[in-house]
């Protein structure tokens, strides 16, 4: 049939059902995703109240009593707050650690103690024709060594590395010094040192150093002497010197 010979009340019938089906089709396609974004909305208001009931005895469990570790554990929520008899045991061993780590603190202050003297001045002796060295502190860290004038205390018995080091101006042709230990009575020379002296200059000047490892008891003494009477000594921080430190 020839398109021409349709009449005009036909096509526009043809036009109008065309229309209402565009309409129906525009109106389903709305639907469908008002059913969509619905459907979704459904399921995320069913995911929040199955978490609010699961978190609910982890809410209520510091009032009601109820066991709540393993639940927050898996959902990775801590519920230690709601056991003061944990925190109060927690707290206990933190106070203990921290307590101990302030006493490890001092066994290694006091295994590293240490004390470096340095010169203040000169006493001789001429009855037992010596001179003798006072010191004062040049560096120092922890109690066990005390020092007072010419000696040293040794409060904390151990292992001791020391050492000393004296500048002579003398012209004598050999000079030297000796450390002493004394305790309870008792004297013992742990360590000497001599030096010859140069010869034919105006000015002699010569340095002698020495150091040892000794082990010292508690309460013992140390003092450091030229066994020259009015020997003559540069008594210069860098140049004249002892010490001490605990290994």
């Amino acid at each position: 049939m020839n398109n021409h010979n349709i009449p005009a009340c036909v096509w526009k019938v043809r036009v109008e059902v065309l229309k209402w089906f565009l309409v129906a089709t525009v109106a389903c396609t709305c639907v469908g995703v008002v059913y969509i974004q619905w459907t979704h909305i459904w399921i995320l208001r069913a995911e929040m109240s199955e978490i609010t009931q699961r978190f609910r005895p982890l809410e209520t469990a510091g009032t009601e009593g109820g066991i709540c570790c393993d639940c927050a554990v898996f959902y990775g929520v801590s519920c230690y707050h709601r056991f003061p008899e944990r925190r109060k045991h927690e707290d206990g061993r933190d106070k203990r650690e921290v307590t101990e780590q302030r006493k490890q603190r001092k066994r290694r202050q006091k295994r590293h103690t240490f004390v470096h003297l340095v010169p203040v001045s000169l006493q001789s002796y001429n009855d037992h024709d010596t001179t003798v060295l006072s010191w004062a502190l040049g560096q120092s860290r922890g109690e066990g060594l005390q020092v007072s004038g010419d000696t040293v205390t040794v409060e904390a018995e151990g292992t001791y590395f020391i050492y000393s080091q004296v500048l002579y101006k003398d012209t004598t042709w050999m000079m030297g010094h000796v450390i002493t230990k004394r305790l309870k009575g008792a004297e013992t020379k742990l360590m000497k040192c001599l030096k010859s002296m140069p010869s034919n200059v105006s000015q002699p000047l010569n340095t002698c150093y020495t150091a040892g490892i000794y082990f010292l008891e508690s309460g013992s003494t140390l003092q450091l002497s030229v066994p020259r009477k009015s020997a003559e000594l540069i008594l210069t921080a860098h140049a004249t010197f002892m010490g001490l430190f605990s290994i």
